[in-house]
Protein backbone atom coordinates (compact mmCIF):
# COMPACT_ATOMS: atom_id res chain seq x y z
CA UNK A 1 0.00 0.00 0.00
CA UNK A 2 1.36 3.52 -0.95
CA UNK A 3 0.37 6.89 1.01
CA UNK A 4 1.02 10.19 -0.46
CA UNK A 5 1.10 12.96 2.57
CA UNK A 6 -1.05 16.07 1.52
CA UNK A 7 0.97 19.27 3.78
CA UNK A 8 0.74 19.09 7.20
CA UNK A 9 -2.18 20.96 9.09
CA UNK A 10 -1.81 24.34 10.75
CA UNK A 11 -5.37 23.68 12.46
CA UNK A 12 -5.92 21.87 15.70
CA UNK A 13 -8.53 18.56 14.97
CA UNK A 14 -11.28 19.54 16.14
CA UNK A 15 -12.14 15.60 17.05
CA UNK A 16 -9.05 16.34 19.73
CA UNK A 17 -11.41 19.28 20.80
CA UNK A 18 -14.23 17.08 21.65
CA UNK A 19 -17.66 17.59 19.81
CA UNK A 20 -18.74 16.49 16.52
CA UNK A 21 -15.84 16.74 13.45
CA UNK A 22 -15.78 20.56 11.39
CA UNK A 23 -13.22 22.12 9.97
CA UNK A 24 -9.93 21.26 10.35
CA UNK A 25 -10.80 17.53 10.67
CA UNK A 26 -9.60 14.53 8.98
CA UNK A 27 -12.42 13.14 6.53
CA UNK A 28 -11.71 10.00 5.16
CA UNK A 29 -13.37 10.09 1.07
CA UNK A 30 -14.05 6.33 -0.51
CA UNK A 31 -15.16 6.23 -4.21
CA UNK A 32 -13.53 9.53 -4.76
CA UNK A 33 -12.87 8.28 -8.63
CA UNK A 34 -16.51 8.42 -9.08
CA UNK A 35 -18.72 10.83 -9.87
CA UNK A 36 -20.24 12.09 -6.49
CA UNK A 37 -17.07 11.73 -4.81
CA UNK A 38 -14.81 13.38 -7.35
CA UNK A 39 -16.46 16.76 -6.59
CA UNK A 40 -17.00 16.05 -2.62
CA UNK A 41 -13.27 16.10 -2.25
CA UNK A 42 -12.88 19.62 -3.20
CA UNK A 43 -15.81 20.57 -1.49
CA UNK A 44 -14.35 19.41 2.08
CA UNK A 45 -11.49 20.98 1.07
CA UNK A 46 -13.13 24.64 0.73
CA UNK A 47 -14.77 23.88 3.99
CA UNK A 48 -11.84 23.46 6.03
CA UNK A 49 -11.43 19.62 6.41
CA UNK A 50 -8.21 17.62 5.48
CA UNK A 51 -9.12 15.21 2.99
CA UNK A 52 -7.38 11.54 2.91
CA UNK A 53 -8.97 9.14 -0.28
CA UNK A 54 -8.77 5.52 -0.18
CA UNK A 55 -8.35 4.51 -3.74
CA UNK A 56 -7.10 1.22 -5.61
CA UNK A 57 -4.97 3.82 -8.28
CA UNK A 58 -3.81 7.45 -7.24
CA UNK A 59 -3.13 7.72 -11.08
CA UNK A 60 -6.84 8.01 -11.78
CA UNK A 61 -7.68 11.05 -8.66
CA UNK A 62 -8.33 14.14 -10.53
CA UNK A 63 -5.54 16.22 -10.97
CA UNK A 64 -7.26 19.92 -9.77
CA UNK A 65 -7.21 18.28 -6.09
CA UNK A 66 -5.23 15.40 -6.22
CA UNK A 67 -1.62 17.43 -4.47
CA UNK A 68 -3.74 18.72 -2.15
CA UNK A 69 -4.82 14.99 -0.39
CA UNK A 70 -3.46 12.47 1.51
CA UNK A 71 -4.03 9.47 -0.79
CA UNK A 72 -3.99 5.93 0.55
CA UNK A 73 -4.02 2.97 -2.29
CA UNK A 74 -5.71 0.37 -1.74
CA UNK A 75 -8.92 -2.12 -1.78
CA UNK A 76 -12.06 -1.00 0.04
CA UNK A 77 -12.28 -4.91 0.55
CA UNK A 78 -9.20 -5.35 2.44
CA UNK A 79 -9.37 -4.69 5.92
CA UNK A 80 -6.01 -3.73 6.48
CA UNK A 81 -6.23 -1.31 3.89
CA UNK A 82 -8.90 0.33 5.24
CA UNK A 83 -8.08 -0.24 8.85
CA UNK A 84 -5.26 1.79 7.87
CA UNK A 85 -6.82 4.49 6.14
CA UNK A 86 -8.86 5.23 8.67
CA UNK A 87 -6.45 6.22 11.04
CA UNK A 88 -6.71 9.64 12.82
CA UNK A 89 -9.75 10.21 10.88
CA UNK A 90 -13.39 12.21 12.20
CA UNK A 91 -15.35 11.80 9.68
CA UNK A 92 -15.45 9.35 6.98
CA UNK A 93 -17.79 8.78 3.90
CA UNK A 94 -18.96 5.31 2.00
CA UNK A 95 -19.42 6.17 -1.36
CA UNK A 96 -19.00 2.89 -2.61
CA UNK A 97 -21.29 0.28 -4.69
CA UNK A 98 -20.51 -2.75 -6.73
CA UNK A 99 -23.43 -2.83 -8.89
CA UNK A 100 -21.68 -3.53 -12.29
CA UNK A 101 -23.64 -6.43 -14.00
CA UNK A 102 -21.00 -8.62 -12.58
CA UNK A 103 -21.84 -11.59 -9.75
CA UNK A 104 -23.75 -10.97 -6.72
CA UNK A 105 -23.62 -7.07 -6.09
CA UNK A 106 -25.70 -7.45 -3.18
CA UNK A 107 -22.79 -9.99 -1.43
CA UNK A 108 -20.04 -7.53 -2.21
CA UNK A 109 -21.97 -4.73 -1.17
CA UNK A 110 -22.86 -6.33 2.31
CA UNK A 111 -18.96 -7.48 2.98
CA UNK A 112 -17.72 -3.58 2.22
CA UNK A 113 -20.25 -2.13 4.15
CA UNK A 114 -19.16 -4.57 7.33
CA UNK A 115 -15.43 -4.22 6.33
CA UNK A 116 -15.76 -0.12 6.74
CA UNK A 117 -18.21 0.02 9.88
CA UNK A 118 -15.78 -2.57 11.68
CA UNK A 119 -12.89 -0.44 10.95
CA UNK A 120 -13.98 2.83 11.73
CA UNK A 121 -15.57 1.77 14.84
CA UNK A 122 -11.94 0.42 16.20
CA UNK A 123 -9.88 3.46 14.74
CA UNK A 124 -12.84 5.71 16.70
CA UNK A 125 -13.87 7.37 14.03
CA UNK A 126 -16.30 9.86 15.10
CA UNK A 127 -19.25 10.52 12.14
CA UNK A 128 -20.01 7.92 9.24
CA UNK A 129 -21.86 9.37 6.56
CA UNK A 130 -23.29 7.57 3.56
CA UNK A 131 -25.33 8.38 0.43
CA UNK A 132 -28.35 5.77 -0.26
CA UNK A 133 -31.07 5.60 -1.85
CA UNK A 134 -34.72 7.28 -1.57
CA UNK A 135 -37.21 4.24 -1.32
CA UNK A 136 -40.86 3.25 -0.07
CA UNK A 137 -41.75 1.38 2.63
CA UNK A 138 -42.39 -3.04 1.87
CA UNK A 139 -40.55 -5.19 -0.94
CA UNK A 140 -37.76 -3.32 -2.50
CA UNK A 141 -35.55 -4.02 -5.83
CA UNK A 142 -32.34 -5.09 -5.35
CA UNK A 143 -30.64 -2.49 -5.92
CA UNK A 144 -32.67 -0.15 -3.55
CA UNK A 145 -32.59 -3.27 -0.74
CA UNK A 146 -28.88 -2.92 -1.04
CA UNK A 147 -28.88 0.26 -0.15
CA UNK A 148 -31.07 0.09 2.77
CA UNK A 149 -29.07 -2.96 3.82
CA UNK A 150 -25.58 -0.97 3.81
CA UNK A 151 -27.24 1.78 5.32
CA UNK A 152 -28.35 -0.53 8.06
CA UNK A 153 -25.05 -1.97 8.29
CA UNK A 154 -23.11 1.34 9.05
CA UNK A 155 -26.23 2.16 11.31
CA UNK A 156 -25.62 -0.79 13.73
CA UNK A 157 -21.40 0.14 13.61
CA UNK A 158 -21.43 1.94 17.08
CA UNK A 159 -20.10 5.06 14.98
CA UNK A 160 -22.61 7.84 14.83
CA UNK A 161 -24.01 7.59 11.02
CA UNK A 162 -26.05 10.18 8.61
CA UNK A 163 -27.92 8.07 6.07
CA UNK A 164 -28.67 10.48 3.24
CA UNK A 165 -31.26 9.20 0.96
CA UNK A 166 -31.79 10.91 -2.50
CA UNK A 167 -33.68 9.56 -5.50
CA UNK A 168 -32.41 10.27 -8.85
CA UNK A 169 -29.59 13.19 -8.74
CA UNK A 170 -29.18 15.46 -11.57
CA UNK A 171 -25.60 15.99 -12.47
CA UNK A 172 -23.81 15.28 -15.86
CA UNK A 173 -22.15 12.38 -14.24
CA UNK A 174 -24.88 11.15 -12.89
CA UNK A 175 -25.70 7.30 -14.03
CA UNK A 176 -29.25 7.76 -13.57
CA UNK A 177 -29.00 11.44 -14.96
CA UNK A 178 -27.42 9.96 -18.23
CA UNK A 179 -30.29 7.50 -18.77
CA UNK A 180 -33.00 10.38 -18.69
CA UNK A 181 -30.97 12.27 -21.22
CA UNK A 182 -30.31 9.70 -23.22
CA UNK A 183 -33.81 8.35 -23.46
CA UNK A 184 -35.02 11.39 -24.13
CA UNK A 185 -32.80 12.58 -26.27
CA UNK A 186 -32.71 9.94 -28.47
CA UNK A 187 -36.02 8.71 -28.71
CA UNK A 188 -38.77 11.29 -29.61
CA UNK A 189 -41.41 8.50 -30.00
CA UNK A 190 -40.86 5.54 -27.85
CA UNK A 191 -43.08 2.52 -26.08
CA UNK A 192 -42.21 2.43 -22.76
CA UNK A 193 -43.07 1.03 -19.05
CA UNK A 194 -45.90 2.19 -17.11
CA UNK A 195 -43.28 2.97 -14.27
CA UNK A 196 -43.06 6.25 -16.34
CA UNK A 197 -46.07 7.09 -14.46
CA UNK A 198 -44.54 6.83 -11.01
CA UNK A 199 -43.80 10.09 -9.01
CA UNK A 200 -39.88 10.64 -8.14
CA UNK A 201 -38.47 13.93 -6.56
CA UNK A 202 -35.43 14.54 -7.47
CA UNK A 203 -32.20 15.91 -6.59
CA UNK A 204 -29.71 18.82 -8.09
CA UNK A 205 -26.03 17.48 -7.45
CA UNK A 206 -25.22 21.02 -5.57
CA UNK A 207 -27.82 20.30 -3.38
CA UNK A 208 -26.52 16.73 -2.77
CA UNK A 209 -22.87 18.03 -1.43
CA UNK A 210 -24.41 20.52 0.46
CA UNK A 211 -25.95 18.13 2.81
CA UNK A 212 -22.45 15.55 2.22
CA UNK A 213 -20.91 18.10 3.74
CA UNK A 214 -23.08 19.57 6.48
CA UNK A 215 -23.31 16.22 7.68
CA UNK A 216 -19.97 15.60 8.71
CA UNK A 217 -20.59 18.37 11.51
CA UNK A 218 -24.11 16.69 12.59
CA UNK A 219 -24.22 16.46 16.59
CA UNK A 220 -22.97 13.34 17.68
CA UNK A 221 -26.31 11.92 19.12
CA UNK A 222 -27.70 11.95 15.67
CA UNK A 223 -27.70 8.52 14.42
CA UNK A 224 -30.22 8.01 11.82
CA UNK A 225 -31.33 8.24 7.79
CA UNK A 226 -32.59 11.70 6.21
CA UNK A 227 -34.66 11.85 3.18
CA UNK A 228 -33.11 14.19 1.08
CA UNK A 229 -34.77 16.29 -1.93
CA UNK A 230 -35.67 19.34 -4.33
CA UNK A 231 -38.65 21.12 -4.44
CA UNK A 232 -40.52 19.25 -7.27
CA UNK A 233 -42.17 15.88 -7.04
CA UNK A 234 -42.29 14.75 -10.99
CA UNK A 235 -43.40 11.43 -12.82
CA UNK A 236 -40.38 10.26 -14.79
CA UNK A 237 -42.58 11.20 -18.00
CA UNK A 238 -42.77 14.91 -16.95
CA UNK A 239 -39.03 14.90 -15.94
CA UNK A 240 -38.75 13.49 -20.02
CA UNK A 241 -40.79 16.71 -20.74
CA UNK A 242 -39.20 19.24 -19.16
CA UNK A 243 -35.92 17.97 -20.05
CA UNK A 244 -36.60 17.85 -23.89
CA UNK A 245 -38.23 21.42 -23.29
CA UNK A 246 -35.26 23.04 -21.20
CA UNK A 247 -32.64 21.66 -24.02
CA UNK A 248 -35.08 22.99 -27.03
CA UNK A 249 -36.44 19.43 -28.20
CA UNK A 250 -40.21 18.86 -29.24
CA UNK A 251 -42.22 17.10 -26.86
CA UNK A 252 -42.10 13.28 -26.79
CA UNK A 253 -44.65 11.22 -27.61
CA UNK A 254 -44.30 8.23 -25.09
CA UNK A 255 -47.12 5.67 -25.08
CA UNK A 256 -46.70 3.23 -21.71
CA UNK A 257 -47.06 -0.58 -21.53
CA UNK A 258 -48.09 -3.02 -18.48
CA UNK A 259 -46.30 -5.71 -19.42
CA UNK A 260 -42.36 -4.34 -20.65
CA UNK A 261 -40.92 -6.27 -17.70
CA UNK A 262 -37.69 -4.41 -15.71
CA UNK A 263 -35.67 -7.11 -17.07
CA UNK A 264 -36.66 -5.94 -21.00
CA UNK A 265 -36.64 -2.52 -19.68
CA UNK A 266 -33.20 -2.59 -19.25
CA UNK A 267 -31.82 -4.13 -22.40
CA UNK A 268 -34.14 -1.42 -24.04
CA UNK A 269 -32.03 1.25 -21.48
CA UNK A 270 -28.81 -0.58 -23.02
CA UNK A 271 -29.88 -0.41 -26.37
CA UNK A 272 -30.44 3.41 -26.66
CA UNK A 273 -28.48 4.71 -23.97
CA UNK A 274 -24.43 4.48 -22.86
CA UNK A 275 -25.87 2.85 -19.87
CA UNK A 276 -24.80 -0.97 -19.53
CA UNK A 277 -27.25 -3.70 -19.21
CA UNK A 278 -25.34 -4.81 -16.33
CA UNK A 279 -26.22 -1.25 -14.70
CA UNK A 280 -29.27 -0.41 -16.07
CA UNK A 281 -31.14 -3.55 -15.42
CA UNK A 282 -30.81 -2.95 -11.32
CA UNK A 283 -31.20 0.57 -12.53
CA UNK A 284 -34.79 0.03 -13.73
CA UNK A 285 -36.11 -2.12 -11.23
CA UNK A 286 -35.59 0.47 -8.99
CA UNK A 287 -37.67 2.99 -10.80
CA UNK A 288 -40.99 0.58 -10.42
CA UNK A 289 -41.49 2.45 -6.83
CA UNK A 290 -42.65 5.89 -6.17
CA UNK A 291 -39.17 7.66 -4.43
CA UNK A 292 -40.96 10.43 -2.48
CA UNK A 293 -39.11 12.29 0.85
CA UNK A 294 -40.98 11.47 4.07
CA UNK A 295 -39.21 14.28 5.72
CA UNK A 296 -36.86 16.58 5.62
CA UNK A 297 -35.26 17.39 8.92
CA UNK A 298 -32.22 17.91 7.45
CA UNK A 299 -32.89 21.26 6.68
CA UNK A 300 -33.25 21.83 10.43
CA UNK A 301 -30.25 20.51 10.82
CA UNK A 302 -27.99 21.31 8.10
CA UNK A 303 -30.01 24.23 6.49
CA UNK A 304 -31.14 24.62 2.68
CA UNK A 305 -28.47 24.75 0.06
CA UNK A 306 -27.60 28.79 -0.44
CA UNK A 307 -30.38 30.46 -2.72
CA UNK A 308 -32.47 27.37 -1.73
CA UNK A 309 -32.99 24.11 -2.69
CA UNK A 310 -33.01 23.80 -6.81
CA UNK A 311 -35.67 23.52 -9.06
CA UNK A 312 -36.06 20.16 -11.86
CA UNK A 313 -35.41 22.31 -14.60
CA UNK A 314 -33.00 24.48 -13.27
CA UNK A 315 -30.89 21.33 -12.28
CA UNK A 316 -31.47 20.19 -15.88
CA UNK A 317 -29.66 23.17 -16.94
CA UNK A 318 -27.06 23.18 -15.10
CA UNK A 319 -26.22 19.60 -16.22
CA UNK A 320 -26.24 20.41 -19.74
CA UNK A 321 -24.27 23.43 -19.53
CA UNK A 322 -21.07 21.89 -19.59
CA UNK A 323 -22.14 18.38 -21.11
CA UNK A 324 -20.61 16.99 -23.94
CA UNK A 325 -22.89 16.94 -27.21
CA UNK A 326 -24.59 13.35 -27.80
CA UNK A 327 -22.59 11.61 -30.65
CA UNK A 328 -25.77 10.45 -31.60
CA UNK A 329 -28.82 12.23 -33.48
CA UNK A 330 -32.24 11.76 -32.53
CA UNK A 331 -33.37 8.50 -33.63
CA UNK A 332 -36.41 8.58 -36.47
CA UNK A 333 -39.51 7.94 -34.86
CA UNK A 334 -40.44 4.95 -36.43
CA UNK A 335 -37.08 3.30 -35.45
CA UNK A 336 -37.66 4.19 -31.81
CA UNK A 337 -41.08 3.49 -32.00
CA UNK A 338 -40.12 0.10 -33.53
CA UNK A 339 -37.13 -0.61 -31.03
CA UNK A 340 -39.95 -0.17 -27.46
CA UNK A 341 -42.59 -1.95 -29.60
CA UNK A 342 -40.38 -4.94 -30.17
CA UNK A 343 -39.57 -4.99 -26.58
CA UNK A 344 -43.38 -5.00 -25.48
CA UNK A 345 -44.34 -7.64 -27.96
CA UNK A 346 -41.64 -9.62 -26.51
CA UNK A 347 -42.97 -8.99 -23.29
CA UNK A 348 -46.34 -10.22 -24.55
CA UNK A 349 -45.20 -13.10 -25.63
CA UNK A 350 -43.59 -14.49 -22.45
CA UNK A 351 -46.76 -13.32 -20.34
CA UNK A 352 -48.69 -14.97 -23.20
CA UNK A 353 -46.18 -18.26 -23.09
CA UNK A 354 -46.45 -18.79 -19.38
CA UNK A 355 -50.28 -18.60 -19.18
CA UNK A 356 -50.00 -21.99 -21.53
Amino acid sequence: MTEHAAPAPTDLDADLLGGPPGPGSLALVTGATGYIGGLLVPRLLDAGYRVRVLTRSAARLTEDWADRVEVVEGDAQDADDVGRAMEGVAVAYYLLHSMDGEGDFRERDRRMARTFASAALTAGVSRLVYLSGLHPDGELSSHLASRVEVGDILLDSGVPTAVLQAAVVIGEGSVSFQMLRYLTGRLPAMVAPKWLHNRIQPIAIDDVLHYLVGAASLPADVDRTFDIGGPDVLTYEEMMQAFAQVNGMRRRFIVTLPVLTPWLAGHWVGLVTPVSAGVGKPLVGSLVHEVVCKEDDILELVGEPEGGRTPYREAVRLAMADASPDPVREIGPKVAAGVGAGMGLLALGKVLARRR
